[in-house]
């Protein structure tokens, strides 16, 4: 799968001889092959941090990464230590997976509280697991599905890939690319002058600050990252671990768990800000070099963070965007997260159980792997940046990442139990009484590294330094 990864990113191939895999192994194991999506993916973005060292004058460094170590950090939620007890959250009792009427499955998530009343107002029950089961044992998978998503909840029904492809959701994201490269600002465009306009070369501003060296080659960079949960902030502490300069920017309004923010959050500073303010949003955006959009296709329009005003307003800005199920499409709108895209997608089917109870991946695979991809992405596009290439933008979705796992060749049946990646002090990171996985992979044998732990959420101004 890394051959297929590069190439979604526009990666020449004759650089995937740059890159060294240790400890090739099935760390995570199943019927999918997980552990090569793992590698593909945060093989990619090392390959893309080498290439982004090489455009800033420091030559091309060697990478290497320990597939071991990519196992380990492929969960990396579960991994969560603080003050030398497991610090991870797992799933709330309300997203599980439902057996409904007529024989067929669902999957529920109510890890967010708002999640979960929606879910709770929708089938009229009770916040409890036994009025959860009894009340999807009186629709069938889809009545569930359908009538969970009205509420504003988060679900999905079983299917089969085949069914999912058939289905104009499925047919939407099989037409999309892994990696969907969109152009930048519209032909014509003019950088504007005023308050918030740049008006230097793209390439001036990223010769201008250069990286210390290639084992850091993001050093000088900034990367506004508006995500949540995991693939997005995966993808934004990849880029911190590369030396970027990370402001993770949430909602006021918005929750966040604890536990996956000290896991997504070294590396980064953190800020709260109201996108209205439009001020302070465009001052950010105008000194950015990189934007991370994890937010729903058009959620954030009205802010202005549209693909065609921001490449308006912002022409030499990189951004990478996320959704749950493509950016196109009848579900291009609709709220997900990694485990009801394996339900939805297929993944679940063939993860089942002899007696055809669904399964799951080994990893939230869909997430860390597609974060990868967006760090992979964000490096390409700021190389060709500091080589005086036009801005350019990438889409990518959880749905389409699903699609190149079950495309990929089956793993041998023989050796689908996962040899177990152990929790080795090596691979660890430590912040005071927090431990964490670190970053998986090195340049030039200098393990990538966060120069420091995950700040409180909303502990930074919402800005960039002076």
């Amino acid at each position: 799968m890394l051959g297929e990864c590069w190439a979604a990113v526009g990666g020449d191939a004759a650089a995937l001889a740059g890159l060294e895999v240790t400890d090739p192994d099935r760390w995570l194991g199943g019927p999918l092959d997980t552990d090569g999506l793992a590698v593909g993916t945060a093989g990619a973005a090392l390959l893309a941090a080498a290439e982004l060292a090489e455009a800033r004058g420091l030559g091309r460094p060697a990478a290497a990464v320990s597939a071991e170590h990519l196992a380990l950090s492929f969960t990396s939620e579960r991994h969560v230590r603080l003050a030398g007890a497991p610090a991870g959250g797992g799933f709330a009792a309300l997203s599980r997976m439902l057996r409904c009427a007529g024989g067929g499955w669902a999957r529920t998530h109510g890890n967010y509280r708002h999640h979960a009343a929606a879910l709770c107002r929708a089938l009229a029950i009770e916040p409890s697991v036994d009025a959860l089961e009894a009340a999807a044992r009186s629709v069938t998978a889809e009545e569930l599905e359908a009538a969970v998503v009205a509420a504003g909840g988060c679900a999905a029904a079983l299917r089969s890939a085949e069914a999912w492809v058939a289905e104009g959701p499925g047919a939407a994201v099989a037409r999309t690319p892994l990696v969907e490269w969109v152009s930048g600002a519209p032909p014509g465009s003019v950088v504007p002058r005023g308050e918030f306009g740049l008006v230097r070369s793209q390439a001036e501003q990223l010769r201008t600050r250069r990286a210390a060296d290639a084992a850091r080659p993001a050093a000088g960079l900034r990367v506004l990252d508006l995500t949540r949960v995991i693939a997005g902030p995966v993808a934004g502490r990849t880029l911190g671990a590369l030396g970027a300069d990370v402001l993770r920017v949430d909602s006021p309004g918005l929750p966040e768990m604890r536990e996956a923010h000290l896991d997504t959050g070294p590396g980064k500073r953190s800020a709260l800000l109201d996108l209205a303010d439009e001020p302070a949003r465009e001052a950010l955006l105008a000194r950015a070099d990189v934007l991370l959009l994890g937010y729903r296709p058009g959620a954030l329009d009205r802010f202005g963070l549209g693909p065609e005003a921001l490449a308006a307003r912002h022409p030499h800005l990189v951004t990478v965007s996320l959704s749950a199920w493509g950016h196109a499409g009848p579900w291009a709108g609709r709220r997900g997260f990694d485990s009801l895209v394996q339900v939805a997608t297929g993944i679940a089917a063939a993860c089942a159980a002899p007696d055809g109870t669904p399964g799951v991946l080994p990893a939230q695979a869909l997430d860390h792997g597609t974060g990868h991809l967006m760090a992979a992405a964000a490096l390409r596009a700021l190389a060709a940046r500091v080589r005086g290439e036009p801005a350019r933008s990438a889409r990518l979705s959880l749905a389409r990442t699903a699609a190149a796992l079950l495309a990929a060749p089956r793993p041998e049946r023989e050796r689908t139990a996962p040899t177990g990646a152990a929790d080795h002090g090596r691979h660890r990171a430590r912040f005071g009484d927090l431990e964490l996985i670190a970053p998986p992979g090195s340049l030039d044998s200098v393990p990538l590294a966060w120069a420091h732990g995950p700040h409180a959420l909303g502990a930074d101004p919402p800005a960039w330094p002076a």
